[in-house]
């Protein structure tokens, strides 16, 4: 089969999850990836975070983006929660291509290319709003998966009726949140907290991960210990912390074990993301059909090679 030409934008190195999904989407075959784009706050910190996984996968033909700083804090914080690890790299020593200007480098590879484009946005996305501020095209070039949003989901997990959450990803950039559900992208679908707040590993598939020799894993294993000094209330040896990004990259190249419903969202002033008629219809990962095949293919993906070059 074709490969999904893919471009992913991250806010890597805040939480651990998302260098969980970016290793799952340099072991998915699935995809050509044509870019990976740091979001929000340091963006060069991100971008080193990006460019050293790509060195450790060898894949360093893929493009480094550096996407809109927000800040000039770098230091080991929870925000910058894996700093040790690439205090001592430079983006200059990386041997692939760095873009300074990676909201460009997203518009250029959406506008260039001849096929559509599948942007997975598993962070804020103050990039994507400027993108489709320079470049409103890019929409209609492109298919949009994100991990955003709550529509039955407390922070205890546990879906109950009334008030939910504003959702992370949402909250820190609310106009560029509404900026980008309200653009006309091709068949979007995104992950809320409903589903891909419940992925966690643990137990016998947890331990595969711990015990493999899988040098990327390894990678991320170090940074979730690197992560955890920073983050109380996470057992390295015992479980993966929330694996929430993991779950956008699966919906880039399908929807199973997952219930998808189409729904008609907004995003409101408060970060909140409401079911209004009004609003554009989004395709919802709202349900699981079925988390624990789910988890047992994610660790079987997970330990499988480094896709190569195409």
């Amino acid at each position: 089969m074709k490969k999904i030409p893919i471009i992913l934008d991250t806010d890597i190195g805040t939480d651990i999850d998302d260098s969980w999904a970016l290793a799952m989407l340099l072991k998915s075959p699935e995809f050509d990836v044509k870019l990976v784009v740091s979001d929000t706050h340091n963006t060069e910190y991100r971008a080193k975070l990006i460019a050293k996984f790509l060195e450790v996968a060898d894949r360093t033909d893929i493009p480094v983006g550096v996407g809109i700083k927000l800040d000039d804090v770098y230091e080991s914080c929870s925000r910058y929660a894996q700093y040790d690890w690439v205090k001592d790299y430079s983006l200059k020593d990386y041997p692939g291509i760095v873009y300074e200007d990676g909201v460009q480098a997203i518009i250029n590879t959406i506008m260039q290319s001849d096929d559509i484009i599948t942007l997975v946005c598993i962070g804020p996305m103050p990039n994507i709003a400027e993108a489709l501020r320079r470049e409103p095209k890019i929409a209609a070039k492109t298919r949009f998966v994100g991990m955003h949003g709550a529509f039955n989901w407390r922070w205890n997990g546990v879906p109950e009726p009334g008030e939910t959450v504003p959702e992370y990803n949402v909250e820190v950039d609310i106009h560029g949140a509404q900026t980008v559900f309200s653009a006309n992208w091709v068949k979007p679908v995104i992950t809320p907290l409903d589903t891909c707040g419940r992925v966690v590993l643990d137990g016998e598939l947890y331990q595969k991960i711990l015990k493999s020799d899988d040098k990327l894993m390894q990678a991320v294993i170090e940074n979730y210990i690197i992560w955890s000094k920073h983050n109380s209330g996470y057992n390295t040896p015992e479980r993966s912390s929330i694996l929430f990004d993991t779950v956008a990259v699966h919906l880039a190249y399908s929807n199973e074990y997952l219930q998808i419903d189409r729904i008609n969202m907004k995003v409101d002033d408060k970060g909140y993301t409401r079911i209004d008629d009004s609003g554009l219809p989004i395709d919802v990962a709202i349900k699981w059909k079925d988390l624990p095949a789910y988890n047992e293919y994610l660790v079987d993906r997970l330990l499988s090679p480094v896709v190569g070059k195409s």
